[in-house]
């Protein structure tokens, strides 16, 4: 993993907008509508070499593949995994459920979205597997057919996957005995996506937004306790599934829900960071732009990352349409790489992906760019002052 020796580098948290036709075909595909694959399949491979062209031009150094050929950060996974069937409907978000006012006015808003929900998935129906990786190596050499047709190249490209414990929260099980036989399942299944990336000569990033979200959601009615006993779960599952991954080919990410509400039933970053530094990765992927978390960068002093990993921190709000001034996005870098201690070990970041489920995303396309472009400048500017 390329560390920021000379200069801040920018990346992102993954996903980014998807073209109104691609959103369109993909939540057509999970009402159970009539859909054309291939047509669906050159959509994505079209909107991959769009996205890869655009984070060039807006300066990003680490840079993906947008997401484009997956309806959502987890949810492609039933397309990929065996077992998976049917739908529910999740738990109601602990913060939302507290504002009716604002449960209303969000749900009107919501009404005519074409989107694709993470809250209806399908179940665990059947034995989890992981039997063929065509779609994965093919989304890898999407990928790279797009980065060969461009001019330039990222300082290091990556590709994302999900956490075994979003998949089994949010992908109910209804086959076996016990969670944790459900757990151990679907990340032995996982470890095979996980290998054929890196395989594929990228960094894997692990979406785990189950190691802040679930507090507020599958957990909101349990003790503290049992929900920090979940995470040790996932973390020890993940370590397990990364047997084969040098930990520094390894970014994780975690956040507590990409949706602007109020998040005030979030766990904070101190009682999860002490677990989260178990995980064999090279960094952490946080979110330090919001409202609600932008001040604990400072828990970085009081527990302090490994010694060989890197903070890939997030100074950029993917949840609102206000483009930060890049003097702001220095500030924040500059807060950060001093309670690091050490700037070369921080990468600016978006706090989230932009459109985490098609069609889910609050910012509109031309805005997402403008803000991943303020970050590279406010980054320019951070890199004169630290280095």
């Amino acid at each position: 993993m390329k560390l920021s020796e000379d200069r801040i580098l920018t990346t992102h948290a993954g996903s980014l907008p998807r073209r109104p036709e691609l959103v369109r075909l993909y939540q057509a595909r999970a009402q159970g509508d009539a859909v054309d694959l291939e047509g669906l399949s050159e959509l994505g491979r079209e909107a991959t070499r769009v996205m890869v062209a655009k984070q060039f031009a807006a300066g990003i150094d680490v840079g993906n593949n947008g997401e484009q050929q997956r309806e959502g950060f987890f949810l492609h996974m039933q397309h990929r995994l065996t077992g998976f069937g049917g739908a529910w409907d999740r738990h109601p978000l602990q913060d939302i459920a507290r504002y009716p006012d604002f449960l209303r006015q969000r749900t009107e808003n919501m009404g005519g979205k074409v989107a694709v929900s993470n809250f209806r998935p399908p179940m665990a129906v059947g034995p989890v597997a992981y039997p063929d990786t065509s779609l994965i190596n093919e989304e890898c050499e999407t990928f790279a057919q797009s980065l060969r047709e461009v001019e330039g190249s990222f300082v290091e490209s990556f590709v994302t996957a999900p956490s075994p414990g979003i998949v089994c929260k949010a992908m109910k099980n209804q086959h076996y005995e016990t969670e944790a036989a459900y757990l151990d399942a679907v990340a032995a299944a996982l470890r095979i996506e996980y290998e054929t990336i890196i395989g594929h000569g990228y960094l894997l990033q692990l979406d785990c937004p189950d190691l802040g979200l679930e507090r507020h959601l599958s957990y909101q009615d349990r003790p503290l306790g049992d929900f920090l006993e979940f995470v040790e779960s996932v973390v020890d599952a993940l370590n397990r599934s990364l047997e084969n991954i040098p930990r520094d080919q390894v970014r994780l990410h975690v956040c507590w829900g990409n949706y602007e509400g109020p998040h005030d039933c979030d766990v904070p970053l101190t009682e999860i960071l002490p677990i989260l530094l178990r995980a064999n990765v090279g960094a952490l992927v946080l979110p330090f732009a919001n409202p609600r978390h932008a001040h604990e960068y400072k828990v970085l002093r009081q527990i302090p990352i490994g010694a060989d990993q890197a903070i890939v921190a997030g100074v950029i709000d993917t949840l609102t349409n206000f483009v930060e001034h890049p003097e702001v996005v220095a500030d924040r870098i500059e807060h950060i790489a001093q309670a690091v201690g050490d700037p070369r070990r921080v990468l600016a970041c978006t706090d989230c992906g932009f459109d985490t489920a098609a069609g889910m995303g609050r910012v509109p396309e031309d805005i997402a760019w403008a803000k991943l472009k303020a970050m590279t400048e406010g980054a320019r500017i951070a890199s004169e002052r630290l280095f």
